[in-house]
């Protein structure tokens, strides 16, 4: 029997405090695994004057997008942001999730904002679902489909702390590609 029908898929995923470098951490990991042409996202903070007004979204390939604002009018709010999901929703269907050539998904973040998104909640069941391995951050609280995720058997959760930060670096990607 070969190695794929015995190993188990990884879905691998990232929580921990807010600032502690989850995303910093996943641009790292991307980079370390250009070989596997990576997609999907990451996101940035959208500051003004040191104040941060929003989130906006980069894919792998270069893409932006918006993902929320202070001045974003929207039905669709997480504390002080709206959440532009019409933007978000056009963002995610221009990510490669499914190409052949891709060979891990990265996802940063499954959150509060993102999980508005059905587009978004539907894309996660179906990528949790391919051979492709994942690796995401995910919100350390949550309901719903982000609690559903992380109780998924072929998921392993990692804590991000001040002390694992770099080992992290290092052991993520050769659980993707040992």
């Amino acid at each position: 029997m070969s190695m794929s029908f015995t190993m188990r898929k990884r879905n691998i995923l990232i929580t921990g405090p807010p600032g502690i470098g989850k995303t910093t951490l996943i641009k790292r990991i991307s980079y370390d695994l250009q070989y596997l042409n990576p997609a999907g996202f990451y996101t940035e903070e959208i500051r003004v004057k040191g104040i941060r007004k929003g989130f906006s979204l980069v894919s792998f390939d270069g893409r932006r997008g918006m993902l929320s604002h202070t001045d974003i009018t929207s039905r669709y709010r997480v504390g002080k942001y709206g959440v532009d999901i019409v933007a978000f929703d056009d963002f995610l269907g221009h990510i490669a999730f499914s190409r052949p050539d891709t060979g891990v998904i990265i996802i940063d973040e499954i959150g509060k904002m993102e999980c508005i998104s059905d587009r978004f909640k539907k894309l996660l069941k179906t990528i949790l679902e391919q051979e492709k391995p994942i690796i995401a951050t995910i919100a350390s609280k949550g309901v719903g489909i982000i609690a559903e995720i992380k109780k998924r058997d072929d998921v392993e959760l990692y804590l991000m702390t001040q002390n694992n930060r770099h080992s992290l670096l290092q052991e993520i990607p050769r659980l993707v590609h040992p």
